[in-house]
């Protein structure tokens, strides 16, 4: 297998706790406005949705015939886990889409908003000043906005920019654009001495089928446990699947959709499946637990707030689970940053 590459993330024994949370989904997405081609019996998703949203977004999504389910929100399960939430220094959009800013008027007007680079000028103001916007400008006035800058910090991970947000190497923002004007990933360090890490990668990729195979991670010769038949003993030959492969086992199964009918969800095509090769590099090292917004692979398998997810290296079945998921599962919401 090819080597991994070095990411050079800086030394550091300070680390952070990160816990997952599950905030509900939208359910029948057409799957061919994200990602392509189309892989037949592959043809819905599924999203988080929160209900507090611009009148003409909510009536769009009302006449779509989606699935909605949102039990809480984030305030109040953080709130239950017993979070002193009045403290809570900042919220962060990965990226401005309705399905990642949740409901940031549910916080305290001393906690800041964390954005992307572009934000500023390309998303805001909110709505109605702006009627397409995919939040509520009275969600986010009064509040400090702040726009993260990487072009000052001189500091690279892998191939992003980045950002260390606390100045002691404990949790870095990553510069990833593509999907949406100001997309970032978090990478959080959850244990030194070795070192583990969570990477919070929002909507970088919409289905493990972007990400993998690579050249890290290629089909492998035998998937176990079978895909298909569970209960089997047997393994499933790889190559059953190399039909569907765009490039032998190297290449992943999907690329993000380009604009189609009139319909963009993603902002850069190009520029995203940059990000995504970077993200290739990091998901070649085991010591890093990827976190998808869009992710069901993780739902049975991780611990949910307010457990932490720090102790994935001791948990094989999280640190590798079946590649052919991809396949077998339909995506429901992991965990949005906010």
């Amino acid at each position: 297998m090819t080597p991994a590459p070095e990411l050079n993330v800086p030394a550091s024994t300070a680390t952070v706790n990160v816990s997952i949370i599950n905030s509900g989904s939208i359910r029948g997405t057409n799957a061919q406005f994200l990602i392509e081609p189309h892989i037949s019996g592959h043809d819905w998703l599924a999203a988080p949705y929160h209900w507090n949203l611009p009148p003409p977004l909510t009536e769009r999504f009302k006449q779509s015939g989606a699935q909605l389910i949102v039990p809480k929100g984030v305030r109040e399960i953080l709130d239950e886990g017993g979070v002193d939430t009045k403290a809570i220094e900042a919220v962060v959009w990965s990226h401005w889409h309705f399905d990642h800013t949740g409901d940031p008027s549910t916080f305290e007007p001393s906690t800041a908003l964390i954005v992307g680079p572009g934000s500023k000028e390309r998303v805001f103001p909110g709505y109605p000043q702006d009627p397409n916007a995919h939040f509520s400008e009275a969600d986010v006035a009064g509040r400090e906005v702040r726009e993260l800058d990487f072009t000052k910090t001189g500091l690279k991970i892998g191939r992003f920019d980045a950002l260390d947000y606390f100045g002691d190497g404990s949790f870095y923002f990553l510069d990833s654009p593509g999907h949406a004007v100001g997309h970032m990933c978090g990478l959080a360090r959850v244990t030194s001495g070795p070192d583990s890490f969570i990477l919070m990668a929002g909507d970088a990729i919409h289905h493990s089928g972007e990400l993998r195979p690579h050249p890290w991670h290629p089909l492998p010769e035998a998937v176990l446990p079978h895909p298909f038949t569970m209960s089997s003993s047997s393994a499933c030959p790889g190559e059953l699947f190399e039909g569907v492969l765009r490039d032998g086992k190297y290449s992943p199964f999907y690329l993000p959709a380009k604009p189609a009918s009139g319909r963009q969800i993603h902002y850069d095509v190009p520029v995203m499946i940059q990000t995504i090769q970077k993200l290739q590099e990091a998901d070649a090292h085991d010591n890093i637990l990827f976190v998808v917004a869009h992710d069901d692979t993780l739902l049975d398998i991780v611990d949910y707030f307010p457990k932490t997810a720090n102790d994935f290296v001791e948990r094989p079945r999280i640190i590798s689970p079946p590649l052919l998921d991809i396949f077998t599962t339909p995506l429901v919401t992991a965990c949005p940053i906010e």
